[in-house]
Order: structure tokens, then sequence, then C-alpha cells
């Protein structure tokens, strides 16, 4: 696809350096700029969406998770010293 975008000069001159110091084109290193911007897109549209449906699950569901959670973390530490008080609960966790 062939696409013109107008820059502001100074954008323009940045654009051309870092294709210098790279040895591409202004065309190469702009779709390789565009290409690695949208895959870091895509990786955050992903992270919202897990997030989005752990908040919509079922509330007793995450409880659990949650609580599995603490537990898991807690058990695997090679320090005695609990991550999760249970004094701390509902206060810190």
């Amino acid at each position: 696809m062939a696409l013109m975008i107008t820059l502001p000069p100074a954008l323009e001159e940045q654009l051309r350096q870092e294709a210098d110091r790279f040895g591409l084109s202004v065309g190469e290193y702009s779709a390789q700029a565009l290409e690695q911007h949208l895959t870091e897109v895509r990786k955050r549209h992903a992270t919202v969406d897990i997030l989005e449906s752990w908040l919509s699950g079922d509330a007793d569901e995450q409880q659990a998770s949650g609580e599995e959670l603490v537990r898991s973390l807690d058990d695997d530490r090679l320090s005695e010293r609990s991550l999760f008080p249970a004094e701390l609960r509902g206060i810190t966790w």
C-alpha cells in the first residue's frame, strides 16, 4: 500500500536521521517503526481485554482465584515471611 503523510519538518528530519542510523530508506524505516508500534498497541489491547474479562467474571470465582493466588505465592517462597499476612487482609491486600 502506498501512503503519503505530511510530517512537520522536525519529525521528518528525525525520521531521516534514524533511517540513516539503521542504514534503511525512510520508507523502510517508517514501515518498521509503524509495525513495531502497532504490535505494541495490539499487545496493550489484548492485556486490556484480559483485565476486562476478569472484571466481568463471577465475583465468587474471582474471590476463590484471588485466594488461591495468594496461597500459591506464599507457599512458593524461600522466605518464611508471608507476603500476605492474615492480619493485613482487607487492609493492604
